[in-house]
């Protein structure tokens, strides 16, 4: 992987003012040989780890119009997000480390320690190449095999003047994933949630939901190679924003930002939602009183739950739940496994044999299916990611493959042990007597408390970048974390519905992250080089997303009204 020297990184940050190209030169020299030393004691300490990835950035791309737009900090929040290991592990105790840590939330200190001339230069745009100077340091940027340059302003205190100047929000030095870390990345954004409700799902759409299913998987693969497509075809494509911006421009940038910010704090609604039923399930009778005011045991639980996953999203370093999230795929399969011996070993059976075709819920089942492969927002973080990219088509097949065994393996042993008395979480089914039932609760219980804070910080992050710069303070930050913390409560508590509002999600949003956006942006950006067959594909797909999404939503809305008529 190329990379360039850290202290050519620190030249793609600078003033309008034109400065001295021999002096610059002679700088460049002068730090050379410090940076040079410092990148042989970490180049050690990162070749003793790569059981962990992240996104690498190309060095042309660093001076995109696509890296300078809003949200800038995509990339390194769902890097975050998705990684089955931290990507900080092996760079404990060094620079790296500490530089993620100040990104997050020591942004007071930045704007303190500073004059503001420099920090006025810090922030400005990337500029494009316009002096000799600037030149001759892209055409190092291509010739170097130590760094790959930093493509945005930080916010973070900067260096001393021997030090070179970091991003903010960076995740760490990049590396490349292998095929297996790119199989785990995927299997880890999609087997989430979704699997308690495919029995559910079965049960609102009859068996003909194995076959929905099955389509839902091959034209996610489908689209997910359309996003490949679309990344190839520009240089400084990187994300499903870039994707967005280079087909339909700012406008496509922010509505499909927006999009993919409103699903991930759609799914924290659903964490605390799931909290509250399993608690609720192993302690029904538990309540509080406050004066005449009791709550009951479900408002006790989200509550409890809310002011627990708090203080993890003010956390400077979120490495740490990175790490602990990762066990989200064991958690599935630990979860199926224990679906399975419950119907075996405990005795429940296999006796329901259920209905072909459910036709008034087939709506619903079209959005708890279509929520199981909402994972194209990290798609392309994972393609950036790769070692070897000409393997991303066979890395998304295993992923999904893999992932559909699971949902269908949970979806056909819940529905034959509960038939018609399924709750919308298999885990509320489960007898209340069985050691195993309390392994999968509690499983299913741990699982989200680790991961609320990895899928609100995307948004937290990016509503950061939309404060002034003198209001970038810690307690600002804690103030609006906070907040919407609370605000994923209210809704909790005011729509407690797992399966309605997944259903939802799945069909508004999952339909268009996951079938309708790619294939629009595939022919918006490559629409003189594609054949008839792939516009006749793509079409295709729109025409069932949008369907689908109409009539799943509708189904939704209706039956959550339904609940408060």
């Amino acid at each position: 992987m190329m990379r360039t020297p850290v202290s050519e990184r620190s030249l793609i940050i600078e003033s309008s003012d034109d400065e001295d190209t021999h002096s610059a030169a002679a700088n460049r020299r002068r730090r050379g040989h410090d940076v040079e030393e410092q990148d042989a004691g970490s180049e050690s300490d990162s070749s003793s780890s790569s059981s962990s990835c992240a996104t690498p950035r190309r060095g042309p791309s660093s001076s995109s119009p696509y890296s300078q737009q809003w949200p800038q900090s995509y990339r390194q929040s769902i890097d975050i997000l998705s990684s089955v290991q931290s990507p900080n592990l092996s760079f404990l105790g060094t620079s790296s480390l500490s530089r993620l840590s100040n990104s997050f939330l020591a942004i007071t200190d930045s704007f303190q320690s500073k004059t503001p001339e420099i920090i006025s230069n810090f922030v400005k745009p990337l500029l494009s190449p316009t002096t000799s100077d600037e030149q001759q340091q892209h055409e190092d940027t291509r010739k170097s095999s130590q760094y790959i340059p930093s493509r945005k302003p930080s916010l973070q205190q900067i260096p001393e003047d021997q030090k070179p100047l970091v991003v903010g929000h960076e995740v760490s030095p990049y590396r490349s994933c292998s095929y297996t870390q790119g199989v785990m990345n995927g299997i880890n954004v999609l087997c989430g949630v979704g699997i308690l409700s495919t029995p559910y799902a079965i049960k609102q759409g009859g068996w003909i939901g194995l076959v929905i299913l099955s389509l839902f998987a091959v034209l996610a693969w489908y689209t997910g190679v359309l996003l490949r497509h679309c990344l190839d075809s520009k240089e400084g494509l990187e994300t499903y924003p870039d994707i967005g911006h280079a087909a339909f421009g700012s406008t496509g940038r922010i509505v499909i930002s927006i999009i993919l910010y409103v699903e991930l704090y759609a799914c924290c609604i659903e964490y605390l939602i799931l909290e509250s039923d399993n608690l609720s399930k192993l302690f029904p009778t538990a309540q509080l009183s406050i004066g005449s005011l009791t709550l009951n045991s479900h408002v006790f639980f989200a509550i409890l739950t809310t002011i627990i996953v708090m203080p993890t999203t003010w956390l400077r370093d979120l490495s740490c739940l990175s790490y602990i999230s990762a066990g989200g795929v064991i958690a599935s399969i630990l979860v199926v496994i224990c679906l399975f011996w419950v119907g075996v070993v405990d005795d429940v059976g296999f006796e329901n044999k259920g209905t072909v075709l459910n036709l008034p819920g087939v709506p619903i089942a079209l959005g708890l299916y279509g929520y199981c492969y909402s994972g194209h927002g990290v798609f392309p973080n994972i393609y950036s990611s790769l070692k070897n990219r000409n393997q991303f088509p066979s890395i998304l097949f295993t992923c999904i493959g893999l992932s559909t065994v699971l949902y269908a393996g949970a979806a056909v042993m819940g529905y034959k042990m509960f038939g018609e008395a399924t709750e919308s979480q298999f885990t509320l089914n489960l007898p209340d007597n069985s050691v195993v039932s309390k392994v999968a609760v509690w499983t299913t219980v741990a699982n989200p408390i680790t991961k609320y804070a990895l899928t609100i910080i995307p948004l937290a992050m990016s509503l950061e970048e939309l404060l002034p710069p003198n209001q970038q303070k810690y307690s600002n930050i804690i103030m609006l974390r906070s907040a919407l913390v609370v605000s994923t409560l209210l809704i909790a508590l005011s729509v407690p519905f797992f399966g309605l509002v997944m259903a939802l999600v799945g069909s508004f949003f999952a339909m268009l992250v996951t079938y309708i956006l790619p294939c629009a942006c595939y022919l918006a950006i490559l629409k003189t080089k594609v054949g008839w067959h792939q516009i006749a594909a793509c079409s295709f797909i729109i025409v069932v997303g949008v369907c689908c999404a109409c009539v799943g939503t509708y189904s939704s809305l209706y039956g959550i009204i339904q609940n408060y008529t």
